[in-house]
């Protein structure tokens, strides 16, 4: 399929040069959509149906069989050979059961090590004689190491996650998943096949991966070409408010959540339109030997119009000068000349109607607004007032004064309200379909800046509500899609872990009643229930021999602790011997250990773990509740093992 591509002579068939070099890149994103992938099988499962498809079930009809893959493979002379896995036709690869077998006779699950084909396995779903069994293929997938960046996950999709990748595209959906239940990778594949379905519409209105940071965006980058999705951008939240202000300071916890309240956007709202002044003076426009005089009830009225829109505030400054030449065309047609639309624009383009909308409506510039909020404590108390206390008022002002926009030290969410400015000055632009993940550490603001993203879109939130470490985390995700603007969003839960072994889910599960009551603890689906060890030790020394321990294993070690303790583990295992990474770097077969701050955990795993100290952990944040998110996280970042290490007395609610 890709030589055919290649062997393209596209010489004679475009009209122009233009023409030509759109097709030449049409041309090389395909063949770049079709490279092949060493370790990656064409497919991976086969389908025999009683029946073909949409045929009539008559008795004595054949049925037909379909091989299942990642992409679509069809012969020389075009016939099918392996089906998308997004097609109608595969969906009960996924779907079917004993219960239901969809009309499936046989599904028969391929197994490959590398991009060998090693073994199969056959599953008679219409065959009442055979008992249903766990897929040990399967299995296998699922419990396979996590080595390197993430992986598709096309062959072990399981119903309840199908359902949610099949979702249409009109609608908004927040998948709550727990620790290891594959809600990236549903969110990922969900684009994928949202693409395959509405490939058009979405060519036209563009798709947004938005992850936590630059590190999670490495690790998931490779999932969707893994598919032939090439045109999926990604970015973090930073990233789409960049632009209005570059970040080079921080706010205090108490100021950024005051700043990341929804209730700032009515502030920046009133602020903005405050820069509105009624008229008081007519305008007078001259042309040749007349004078056309609007006087300024008239134009009090055209303002409290647009006011009454509720509009962008820059449409109706741009809109502004029509209405007034509008206003001085009608008296022209009372006096019994005959103006056009050229002199409607040449009179709006008059000098005395420019000086007249300047006064009026004058420009705003969203980041010196939002500098003039935060630095001139008056100002602040007029648009704040009956929405933020005083004490609100002094918790968000800067203590000392700003020269200029450049020279100011911006937080990030600073930038993010000079996003929601620009936003109320000039819409920004929408996007087909966004996918959230992460989500549950956004602030409301933060919410509305994606919301912004996809107001004619529609948006795939992903996140866990146990495992918000920010002030501000998420409490509820009825609340969050409120904020996103999307409060008609179903909310799915995931709750089958596929990464965490069962007995280091369970025993971090006992902090969700503290963390996040009303959440369904994960069950993991593992066979292999991993290993899993409690120690109350008596010096650090027992930490780092906990490490070399685990080190006998194949396969990364992450030694975990609270961020004050990280400076004296780092030395003991220096004076030990024994060489570390930090978080993010490749382990190499003689470096297989990596030292992590507690704050630094979330999104990473390892084969095995050491938790050093959980009362530390606890006792490193502002408060108790975020304390114990950051523990759960912490507990749940092995694949394989973990050991937990302790001198002090475990928290209670363990």
């Amino acid at each position: 399929m890709r030589e055919d591509v290649e062997s393209l002579d596209i010489s004679d068939v475009t009209a122009n040069w233009v023409n030509a070099e759109v097709l030449a890149r049409q041309i090389d994103e395909r063949i770049k959509a079709l490279a092949d992938l060493s370790d990656t099988p064409l497919f991976f499962g086969r389908l025999d149906y009683l029946h073909a498809p949409g045929a009539d079930r008559a008795e004595g009809a054949e049925g037909e069989r379909f091989y299942i893959g990642r992409r679509h493979v069809h012969d020389h002379d075009g016939d099918p050979m392996v089906i998308d896995w997004r097609a109608p036709v595969s969906q009960p690869f996924y779907r079917a059961s004993k219960k239901d077998p969809m009309d499936v006779a046989l599904r028969r699950r391929f197994g490959y090590t590398g991009g060998e084909l090693t073994a199969y396995e056959d599953e008679h779903l219409s065959d009442p004689d055979e008992v249903a069994t766990t897929s040990k293929l399967l299995q296998q997938e699922i419990e396979r190491p996590r080595v390197g960046p993430m992986r598709d996950i096309v062959a072990t999709i399981q119903p309840e996650q199908d359902e949610i990748v099949r979702s249409g595209l009109g609608g908004t959906v927040c998948v709550q998943g727990g620790p290891g239940t594959g809600k990236t990778a549903v969110g990922l594949h969900r684009v994928a096949y949202l693409l395959y379905a509405h490939r058009e519409r979405l060519a036209r209105t563009g798709t947004l991966v938005i992850g936590p940071n630059r590190s999670f965006l490495h690790y998931i980058e490779q999932v969707l070409p893994a598919l032939g999705e090439l045109a999926v951008k990604q970015a973090t939240v930073d990233d789409l408010v960049a632009g209005g202000a570059e970040v080079r300071g921080a706010d205090d916890a108490a100021a950024a959540v005051i700043k990341g309240d929804a209730r700032m956007a009515e502030v920046v709202r009133r602020a903005v339109y405050a820069h509105v002044s009624m008229p008081t003076e007519p305008v007078v426009v001259v042309r040749g030997s007349r004078r056309w005089r609007v006087p300024a009830y008239e134009l009090e009225a055209i303002v409290g119009e647009l006011l009454d829109r509720d509009i962008r505030y820059g449409a109706a400054r741009e809109a502004l000068p029509q209405r007034i030449a509008h206003a001085v065309l009608v008296q022209m047609e009372r006096s019994g000349e005959a103006p056009d639309d050229r002199v409607q624009d040449a009179v709006a383009r008059n000098s005395a109607v420019k000086a007249a909308v300047k006064a009026i409506w004058p420009p705003v510039d969203p980041a010196r607004l939002v500098l003039r909020l935060l630095t001139d404590a008056d100002f602040l108390a007029v648009h704040a007032d009956g929405v933020l206390d005083e004490d609100e008022q002094r918790t968000i002002l800067r203590a000392k004064p700003v020269r200029s926009v450049k020279s100011a030290k911006w937080s990030t969410a600073d930038a993010v309200l000079i996003d929601e400015a620009r936003d109320v000055i000039e819409r920004t632009h929408s996007l087909g379909h966004v996918v959230l993940d992460e989500a549950q550490d956004l602030s409301p603001m933060q919410y509305r800046a994606v919301g912004r993203r996809c107001t004619t879109g529609s948006a795939t939130v992903l996140g866990d509500l146990a495992q918000g470490t920010t002030p501000w985390a998420t409490r509820s995700w009825a609340e969050a899609l409120a904020h996103l603007g999307k409060s008609d969003g179903v909310i799915e839960e995931l709750t089958a872990g596929f990464r965490v072994p069962t007995d280091v889910i369970a025993y971090a599960s006992r902090l969700l009643p503290h963390i996040a009551p009303g959440l369904t603890p994960v069950a993991s689906v593992r066979e292999n229930p991993g290993f899993f060890d409690l120690r109350e030790i008596g010096d650090t020394a027992e930490v780092i021999a906990a490490c070399e321990e685990l080190l006998g294993n194949e396969g990364s070690t992450g030694l975990i602790a609270a961020d004050a303790r990280v400076p004296e583990l780092a030395a003991a295992l220096t004076s030990a011997g024994i060489g570390y990474l930090a978080p993010g770097e490749e382990t190499t077969a003689e470096t297989r250990l990596t030292l992590v701050p507690a704050s630094l955990a979330k999104g990473l795993e390892y084969d095995y773990v050491v938790l050093d100290e959980p009362s530390a952990v606890v006792a490193g944040e502002p408060d108790e509740r975020t304390g114990l998110r950051r523990l759960y996280v912490a507990l749940t970042r092995a694949v394989s093992g973990l050991i937990v290490t302790h001198t002090a007395p475990l928290p209670t609610q363990l």
